[in-house]
């Protein structure tokens, strides 16, 4: 930056001729079928919105089938076989293909515009992540038509959803199709991550930051964090369904418990990361309906974070009948009590803001009050099931099933309507109606409670979760059929609100409005390319504070009125205090994102059916696509320095730590240690089963052969540093591309003597669990190894076309980041059975 940066740069000049059109040539979407090729947020977030919502349907139908199968008792109308096969679908749908989703979804569209931004770092990522759970949700959820869906319930535990068990190919497809969309999610929260960090209007501190934003960083943090485990955990089930390597066959010295230790480190922070969005939602609503500030923000805060740290401490409440040991459980009981308090305080913030402000009555005013009750009845039940005597009573009863669905639907969709009635207006400028919105309410609230409070009773009583039917003269007649017919009254509130939705958003686009006189940046004026000019932010409520903001914004008074590259450009801000830093032009609309996510689906889809040519056809085209996608990426800026405010001079393009691609790399690099850390848990796991270890007969590598091979990856890693070493000085010599065969040799021979020494001949992974989890090990740096490859082989066609130069070695730094990780991680492999016993 070479000028001084003014505490508020709005200008009174008048701007150039033409630039606003410029502005909005260089955000034009395409036009007719190319449409999938736009990468903008609003598009995207549209398309992510209404696929989760269209799973929330699917969803509940399903559910609608099983309350019709309950309704009475001793009914025939749906067997046990299809009974298994939709409670598990139902499940699989609503937690991953609607909620986790239908947060990013709200994410990617809202929280842009809500840090003054012009769209986030990444839009052809934001826009591969949604055409891949497109793509692969709704496949999985065809397989209900041929008969293929997955039957062991939503968690498959093993050993019911092992081969033995499970033979066919129902089990495969969950864990190879929600194997992918996790990889969906996790690209999204690396896409959510770096925009909330890196792309702030300036003057947005951390401290003036939306809580709605803060909300959505802390969750991205937990899905980089607690995906992995799930990532990792499927990955060995398929391995032990697809080559008998015993990770969790008990005769063989596996464990069913590490299947629910991988997946409850995912699946308890999961509950949060879909309560955690609704409750920043929540926070941003109650202000502007209110009319006043949220009262304890910065406790509010406090609490989001906290909530996401504890998260992580309470995988074994889900396993509190497991046999643990009395120590642990009673920790984990205690924590799973001491969670409730962060979810307290912000509760009581909400209430006294309620309390304190004018309240606007309006249908989100409605649904934040229902959701207020429902939460708290929630995590009422939620602390009885805390406590390890009343868990053992009602583990796996229906007072359970009661129970998370408060949490969940009174936590997450509850304010999810909410937040649809109260920002549908910024969708195409029209509300819907409020008088429709009230009997929407009535039936879906009403409806719920009428459905899931009679299950607590049912519990109580004695009914089991997960049967497809249950005998006469139990007492469970009556609380059956209340839920049954509470199922079928939000069926109703839901389908009048589809009418709803259809009919007020018929017609063409028109200039939105801000019904509810908020206070976030939202609200301000904007089209594609967000606001006409990017706002200063003196404020934690900019509008509030600065009302003349709204024209000053759309006259262009701000920061980055027009395009000075003719090209999509945004602001990158430092992370704390959100002072400008450099001008980035974004990526423009490509279907390489689209294709990449054909490719992709494609390649898991078919590998499930075993079809060879098909995974290889669908393999091929993703790695083409992503080639092609990357390769117009890293480009040099067109000049130096952009006048990015009236006298403010920025530097044009970023690389290092002040690019998001670099951080994008650190993020990813943090999923990968993660997924190793949770296979090496489970190595560590069956060898503490032992009595001794490492077993009789297996002779581990001696210190020599180890440091052989450490040598060997850190050879390849100099080799890699050394290709494009000096790229901010000069340009990088051509020739230093064929740098790179000698770096993937180096790695290459260092995994195969890892391979060979790791264990003898004679005991193949098939024999017991040490060996099948140490092979997965090893595995897993097979697969890192195949990514070097195709590092290698970019990296070494981007040297050799003279793309690595100053100003444009972005590339460099992502590849070399990444190469240290493939590194570290082969020399974690080969050293890790020494350090296991």
């Amino acid at each position: 930056m070479t000028g001084p940066i003014p505490a508020r740069p709005a200008s009174r000049l008048p701007r150039p001729d033409g630039e606003l059109e410029r502005l909005r040539a260089a955000w034009a979407p395409p036009a007719g079928w190319r449409r999938i090729s736009s990468v903008n947020n609003v598009f995207i977030g549209k398309l992510y919105i209404a696929t989760a919502f269209l799973f929330l349907l699917l969803g509940g139908v399903l559910a609608l089938l099983m309350r019709a199968q309950l309704a009475a008792p001793s009914q025939t109308l749906i067997g046990a076989p299809l009974f298994q096969q939709l409670f598990t679908m139902h499940g699989t749908v609503m937690m991953f293909l609607f909620a986790v989703p239908m947060v990013e979804a709200i994410a990617v569209y809202l929280l842009p515009n809500m840090l003054g931004a012009r769209d986030l770092p990444f839009p052809r990522l934001s826009a591969y992540s949604f055409w891949m759970y497109a793509f692969g949700g709704l496949a999985f959820y065809a397989t209900l038509f041929w008969g293929l869906a997955p039957d062991s319930g939503w968690f498959m535990y093993p050993p019911l959803s092992s081969a033995a068990y499970s033979p066919g190919l129902n089990a495969d497809f969950w864990l190879l199709g929600i194997g992918f969309i996790e990889i969906s999610a996790i690209a999204g929260a690396i896409e959510l991550i770096t925009g909330t960090l890196m792309t702030r209007a300036p003057g947005m501190t951390l401290g003036r930051m939306p809580v709605y934003a803060w909300s959505m960083l802390v969750v991205g943090g937990m899905i980089v964090l607690a995906f992995p485990a799930v990532i990792a955990g499927t990955a060995l089930l398929e391995i032990e369904r697809a080559f008998d390597w015993p990770i969790f066959d008990a005769t063989r010295g596996g464990d069913p418990l590490l299947w629910q230790h991988l997946f409850w480190f995912f699946g308890h922070p999961e509950v949060y990361i879909i309560f955690l969005p609704a409750a920043g939602l929540v926070s941003t609503m109650v202000p502007a309906l209110a009319r006043t500030s949220l009262i304890g923000r910065q406790a509010v805060v406090a609490a989001l974070i906290a909530i996401g740290v504890v998260s992580f401490l309470l995988w074994a409440h889900h396993m509190f009948t497991a046999g643990l040991g009395g120590l642990g459980m009673s920790v984990v009981s205690i924590l799973s009590v001491a969670i409730a308090i962060p979810g307290a305080l912000q509760v009581f913030a909400w209430i006294g803001t309620l309390w304190r402000g004018r309240l606007q009555w309006t249908t989100a005013t409605l649904f934040l009050i229902g959701f207020l009750v429902t939460f708290v009845l929630g995590g009422l039940t939620g602390v009885m099931l805390a406590l390890l005597p009343i868990d053992w009573q009602v583990h796996d009863s229906y007072f359970v099933v009661a129970h998370f669905h408060y949490v969940l639907i009174g936590g997450m969709v509850l304010p999810m309507f909410a937040a649809i009635y109260h920002w549908l207006p910024l969708w195409k400028g029209r509300a819907l109606s409020e008088r429709a919105g009230r009997w929407v309410f009535g039936l879906v609230v009403g409806g719920f409670h009428l459905t899931f409070f009679p299950m607590h009773i049912a519990g109580l009583l004695g009914m089991p979760r997960r049967v497809h039917t249950y005998a006469a003269g139990l007492g469970l007649e009556w609380p059956n059929l209340l839920s049954s017919l509470g199922a079928a009254v939000i069926a109703a509130g839901v389908l009048l609100f589809v009418i709803d939705v259809v009919r007020s958003q018929r017609g063409p686009a028109r200039e939105h409005h801000d019904p509810w006189t908020s206070s976030t940046l939202e609200w301000l004026p904007s089209e594609l390319y967000g606001t006409r000019s990017i706002p200063q932010v003196e404020h934690h409520e900019p509008l509030w504070h600065r009302p003349e903001l709204h024209e000053e914004v759309e006259a262009g008074a701000h920061w980055l009125p027009g395009t000075i590259s003719g090209g999509r450009e945004t602001l990158l801000t430092s992370p704390v205090q959100a002072r400008p830093l450099r001008v980035v032009v974004l990526a423009k609309d490509s279907l390489w994102p689209f294709l990449a996510a054909v490719g992709t689906a494609a390649f898991f889809l078919l590998m499930t059916v075993k079809s060879v040519a098909g995974t290889v056809a669908g393999g091929v085209l993703a790695i083409v696509a992503l080639w092609a996608w990357l390769w117009q990426t890293d480009r040099a800026p067109p000049v130096e320095d952009a006048e990015a405010a009236a006298g403010v001079l920025l530097p044009m393009g970023a690389s290092g730590r002040q690019s998001p691609s670099y951080w994008a790399v650190v993020i990813l690099i943090v999923v990968e240690a993660t997924i190793f850390a949770s296979m090496a848990f489970a190595h560590l796991h069956v060898a503490m089963r032992l009595e001794v270890c490492p077993p009789p007969g297996v002779g581990l590598a001696d210190t020599s052969t180890l440091a052989m091979q450490t040598l060997g990856y850190a050879l390849s890693l100099a080799f890699a540093a050394w290709a494009g070493a000096g790229a901010w000085r000069a340009p990088v010599p051509r020739w230093r591309g064929a740098l790179m065969a000698p770096a993937f040799a180096m790695a290459a021979l260092a995994f195969h003597d890892g391979l060979r020494t790791a264990w003898p001949a004679e005991r193949p992974p098939t024999l017991d669990a040490w060996t099948g989890t140490l092979a997965a090990l090893h595995g897993l740096q097979g697969l890192q190894l195949a990514v070097a490859a195709m590092l290698a082989l970019y990296y070494g066609a981007r040297l050799a076309s003279g793309l690595i130069r100053p100003r444009q070695h972005a590339t460099r730094e992502a590849v070399v980041l990444l190469w240290a990780w493939i590194c570290l991680q082969g020399v974690a492999t080969v050293w890790w059975p020494r350090l296991a016993p």
